[in-house]
């Protein structure tokens, strides 16, 4: 790991153009070019930002949502495509990595996607949410382990993960024993429960301890109006808690690197030095010296599952004749044929 290395990171915390795909672009890419003009190597966005998060599936019983899931699914991104390629070439514009969350379409299904540009605008990864929560399941299919990996990006190694993946420890440690030095991740915010936001305090503030890297993690905001809009109950409006945006950077030993943004729209800005990761790992290093594979290591399966996966049959014997059993079928035939030849002899047959 080299030493002296500044990153100069930010996370952001938006309003998105609900259910417009173009309008929240547009937001993301007048970001990047500001992002740019300060200097910023490293941007953060919301979760599921582009068109937006589907807060209607918290907040509406199922049976009234499917308008709105149909609007999400015309404005959500395809991977790639014009989307992806103009957030690359802002990328590269302003030098800065970035990070985003979108509504990804795939045939006839929508994910919970991570997207990561490079600094030169090239798209390092597509990785999906592994497990929807909760309401989600009824909104997005599910991701698999072979995009669970860590970044080389002109930032650093960045380990990217979604929301409640945090509470799958198992996902974390994937990232952790490749070496993850800036984590970043994304929450949707504001999403009507009280104390979420301590929630997502507590969540990054412990990953940044236990992995000895730093956390940029942004969670997304909505104002009066969008809140109508997604939620038309009165009543159930009344009830919604707004304490569930925790927009913030930790150092690797879990404290703030800057003010966290709670309310309203604004960006947390904050120098990393990658330094900070080795004097961590010096006192624990989770991965390396403070291991027991012995006792307790990982099994991940990275490959990608596909719905059609073709068989590797042999040939055909010959026409018309059936394929011959598998050869544990075949042991099992035989040791039944001894038992019943057994049980002959033992009745004096």
């Amino acid at each position: 790991m080299e030493t002296n290395r500044i990153v100069h990171a930010a996370a952001v915390q938006l309003t998105p153009v609900l259910f417009d795909r173009d309008g929240s672009t547009q937001k993301v890419l007048d970001t990047i070019a500001e992002a740019g003009r300060r200097g910023i190597q490293l941007l953060v966005f919301p979760e599921t930002f582009i068109p937006n998060y589907p807060y209607f599936a918290s907040w509406q019983a199922p049976a009234t949502i499917a308008e709105q899931h149909l609007r999400l699914f015309e404005q959500s991104v395809e991977i790639p495509g014009p989307v992806t390629q103009a957030v690359g070439v802002a990328a590269a514009a302003a030098g800065t990595v970035v990070v985003l969350g979108v509504n990804e379409r795939d045939g006839g299904s929508l994910y919970n996607t991570q997207v990561v540009f490079d600094a030169d605008g090239t798209l390092l990864a597509k990785r999906r949410k592994l497990m929807p929560t909760y309401q989600e399941r009824m909104i997005w299919g599910w991701g698999d382990g072979s995009d669970l990996k860590v970044l080389d990006t002109a930032v650093g190694r960045v380990g990217p993960l979604i929301c409640w993946e945090h509470y799958m420890p198992l996902c974390r440690y994937a990232l952790m024993l490749q070496r993850e030095e800036i984590h970043c991740s994304h929450f949707p915010g504001y999403i009507g429960r009280s104390g979420f936001a301590q929630e997502v305090e507590v969540t990054i503030r412990h990953h940044a301890m236990e992995s000895g890297c730093f956390v940029v993690n942004a969670t997304g905001w909505l104002n009066p109006d969008q809140l109508v809009e997604l939620c038309p109950d009165p009543d159930l409006r009344e009830r919604l808690a707004p304490d569930s945006s925790y927009t913030a950077i930790i150092g690797p030993d879990g404290r703030h690197l800057a003010e966290p943004l709670i309310e309203g729209e604004g960006w947390v800005v904050a120098d990393l030095d990658l330094q900070a990761i080795t004097r961590r790992k010096l006192r624990m290093d989770s991965v390396g010296h403070y291991a027991r594979p012995d006792v307790v290591r990982l099994l991940l399966d990275p490959r990608p599952h596909h719905t059609l996966e073709e068989a590797a049959l042999g040939p055909v014997s010959g026409a018309g004749q059936p394929f011959p059993p598998p050869a544990e079928h075949q042991e099992l035939a035989a040791r039944v044929a001894e038992l019943e030849e057994e049980l002959r002899r033992l009745k004096g047959e």
